[in-house]
């Protein structure tokens, strides 16, 4: 089987699956690697509620703990805070895309 490439594959993902949210990447994560819903809110400085919480879009956290979390999971910060930024824009049907970039 065969598979067109697609153009933009951003699109075509959400698409199918819905939008790239803070707590889809993070339940993604947990899951990828196997690891319960406790272990997981411990390694990220959080409550087992708290982290259900962001995982089902209840809650959006700030960008300070995005930040905190990220470095928790050695991952670049950029990645979660954008995240989080856009999961406020979308919460507040604000239609806007945001893309981060280092201060100089």
């Amino acid at each position: 089987m065969t598979t067109k490439p697609k153009k933009n594959a951003k699109k075509y993902l959400e698409k199918k699956f819905g939008a790239m949210t803070l707590g889809f990447f993070l339940r993604s994560l947990r899951e990828a690697d196997d690891i319960s819903l406790t272990e997981f809110a411990a390694k990220l400085g959080l409550s087992r509620a708290n982290l259900c919480d962001i995982e089902k879009g209840r809650k959006i956290p700030t960008p300070e703990r995005a930040s905190r979390m990220a470095h928790s999971l050695e991952i670049p910060e950029k990645v979660l805070i954008q995240l989080a930024l856009q999961d406020a824009l979308r919460e507040a049907n604000l239609d806007y895309d945001v893309e981060l970039k280092k201060a100089s």
